[in-house]
């Protein structure tokens, strides 16, 4: 008996032994693990300021136009702008659309701002509205009418947070009206962060600008009168592939296809008196700056596949097919929302919906099992084609391709 106790005693302490040797290993492990991901986050930290080093090497190079006698140059992270104090504005904002934006993952900041930089002080909040705290907390609003309209768009520095944040200094801004702001002037800056996604392995350089002239009207309640333009004007400039265009384009609601208000770079010039891309050799500048043709730039009503939604317009926790494309294997359920380019019934009886990319380049699919297709009221090949969809449910990897499996009607909203 007394054999047997100690043989017990003795399996029990080699089991405490073992499972301390192990505990430790995993302790161990574990410390490592997080030490890799901090020098992995700082690896990254590195990576994101070299490449902001590089955009303010190549916006001198190439990107800036000639100075203009009383404007101030400001320096960013990731754009350069001349502030034209009179105006409480940028004359001009150079920067530069890399391709990591088409797999960048920050979004909207909303962190306004007043440039210090600006060595006569920059527009501030109380230039474009008022706002007073009310007895439950919250904060009312008495709007001047105009919205503060990026020139730099904060989407196209969306794969770092530095740039994107330091496109709220209100020397970015100008009045815009909300419904050009929302409307033409928002779709022609998707169009030209899309061109990037049907040129992969490319950049842009790009130049916006209000028209500055003298007599503009202000924003008589702001502070500082902020002039309020007529005209926006943007240039763009593909080095690699040789091409260039502008658009110059009228502060009111816009119903024409942003074609219409395509123009050469030389007519920006021309209305400006600008000189843009100035360091380019001359024969090539020439080439360049006289270019107007829009199909390289603009989607075609008739082409099969759509860039993703704007994510900086989805709702909140919704998102578009290529942040979708990110959450792949994640544990939570989200929204992911994209255009019906391709429904189809498959052999065996199931249906599959592409978002944005038909097949062989899908990017995102929705799969309906054929015994979930009686929980829909509706035909979802024949409804579907060319809708705006938002889904609901996990994201799995399939094949490589971001895939969420749909059970009833309540998991797809049509959006009208």
């Amino acid at each position: 008996m007394r054999n047997h106790f100690l043989l017990v005693l003795a399996i029990t302490a080699r089991s405490i032994l073992f499972s301390q040797t192990t505990t430790e290993k995993i302790n161990v492990a574990t410390t490592q693990l997080a030490s890799m991901d901090l020098q992995r986050l700082k690896l990254f930290e590195k990576i994101e300021t070299y490449k902001l080093g590089k955009i303010q090497e190549d916006l001198d190079l190439i990107g800036l136009p000639a100075a203009q006698t009383g404007d101030e140059i400001i320096h960013h992270s990731a754009l350069t702008l001349a502030y034209a104090d009179k105006f409480e504005q940028a004359r001009w904002v150079a920067h530069i659309i890399t391709e990591d934006v088409t797999k960048g993952t920050v979004f909207r900041t909303n962190d306004f701002r007043p440039d210090e930089k600006v060595s006569a002080g920059s527009a501030v909040e109380a230039d474009y509205f008022l706002k007073k705290m009310k007895p439950d907390s919250t904060w009312a609003y008495d709007a001047f009418g105009y919205d503060r309209g990026h020139l730099a768009p904060s989407a196209d520095f969306r794969w770092s947070k530095t740039a994107l944040s330091e496109s709220y200094y209100y020397s970015n801004m100008s009045p815009q009206l909300a419904d050009f702001n929302r409307g033409a002037w928002g779709n022609l800056e998707d169009a030209v962060r899309g061109y990037l996604y049907r040129n992969p392995g490319t950049s842009l350089y790009v130049v916006t600008g209000p028209i500055l002239t003298n007599g503009l009207p202000v924003i008589e309640r702001g502070i500082n009168k902020v002039s309020i333009p007529a005209m926006y004007w943007k240039a763009v400039l593909d080095l690699n592939n040789k091409k260039a265009i502008g658009f110059l384009m009228p502060n009111q609601n816009i119903t024409q296809p942003l074609s219409t208000f395509a123009v050469s770079i030389n007519e920006i010039e021309k209305v400006t008196g600008l000189d843009l891309f100035n360091k380019l050799p001359i024969a090539l500048q020439e080439s360049l700056e006289k270019q107007t043709n829009t199909t390289d730039w603009l989607p075609q009503v008739n082409t099969l596949d759509l860039e993703p939604l704007n994510q900086e317009k989805m709702p909140r926790n919704h998102f578009n097919t290529l942040v979708a494309g990110q959450m792949m294997g994640q544990a939570e359920a989200v929204s992911v929302c994209g255009t019906v380019v391709g429904a189809r019934l498959s052999k065996a009886g199931n249906v599959l919906i592409n978002l944005d990319k038909q097949f062989p380049n899908q990017v995102f699919t929705v799969f309906v099992k054929k015994e979930n297709l009686l929980n829909f009221n509706y035909d979802l090949v024949e409804v579907l084609k060319n809708k705006i969809v938002c889904v609901k449910g996990k994201v799995i990897n399939q094949g490589g391709v971001a895939t969420m499996y749909i059970q009833n009607q309540n998991d797809i909203k049509v959006q009208e």
